[in-house]
């Protein structure tokens, strides 16, 4: 069965408590029908616990933290475990974004410990990959995207019922205003169900949902997500708007 579509937003470092209270009381998610999608949002840390307070109980929004460490626990100043995340309110972890990767050189090796100590501690991995322009053009998306995979496919289990989620993100399209057009995203995202389908199986390739990030408007959203193969969005500057990111989650409504 198609998993449900997903609306997430990854506010960077952006949003204080304040800012964060603002935005759920403007928010105004019960204005969605029933057959909604999936909402999750990512806060930076300082704001997890504004969020988790303020955010609508009915339909529910998921909050999540943008990164996590390997470790458990130890002399890692700066550094936010998995249980840390966990016992803080947090469901999801995202991990492996483009910055994490081409800002603070995390390396795939990196990405799948971090994976792994997610799904340890309980939290539901939001995994992203993605090619930079540069490879793009080179024609190497496949190979850039398989490898990123490949790097976490080890740590994830074939069983559809452990949550798990992948985001591609073409760098070359985050923040810049550029846009992979929904045939982009397409051809992205049956590499990468394809790939599942044979490391983990059917099951698994076909409850795993995969999400497009870059420059997602509420003006290309449902193109986006009615695109074959998209299950959902992973918003940047738009979901700091709690309108905008309203219309998103709109668009993400299935039409049958």
């Amino acid at each position: 069965m198609k998993p449900r579509p997903v609306v997430a937003g990854n506010w960077k470092m952006n949003m204080d408590p304040r800012e964060t209270r603002e935005f759920f009381r403007d928010f105004h998610s019960d204005l969605l029908p029933a057959r909604r999608p999936d909402l999750l949002v990512f806060p930076p840390f300082v704001s997890l616990a504004a969020a988790l307070e303020a955010r609508p109980e009915d339909p529910q929004v998921d909050i999540g933290v943008q990164n996590i460490f390997w470790e458990e626990s130890g002399a890692f100043t700066g550094e936010v475990s998995a249980p840390l995340a966990r016992a803080a309110g947090a469901s999801h972890a995202l991990i492996g974004h483009s910055e994490r990767r081409h800002v603070f050189g995390e390396r795939n090796e990196e990405v799948a410990r971090k994976v792994e100590a997610a799904l340890r501690a309980g939290l539901v991995p939001v995994v992203c990959v993605g090619e930079t322009l540069d490879e793009r053009r080179a024609g190497r998306l496949e190979e850039v995207i398989l490898e990123q995979l490949d790097a976490i496919l080890p740590q994830v289990s074939p069983d559809p019922d452990v949550a798990f989620l992948l985001a591609y993100e073409p760098v070359w399209a985050i923040g810049t205003g550029e846009t992979a057009t929904p045939e982009d995203a397409s051809q992205a995202h049956g590499v990468l169900r394809t790939r599942l389908r044979k490391v983990l199986g059917d099951s698994r390739a076909v409850a795993t949902p995969i999400l497009y990030g870059g420059s997602v408007k509420p003006e290309n959203a449902a193109e986006l997500m009615r695109a074959p193969g998209v299950d959902g969005v992973l918003v940047g500057g738009a979901s700091l708007d709690p309108v905008s990111f309203l219309a998103i989650a709109r668009a993400g409504v299935p039409l049958t």
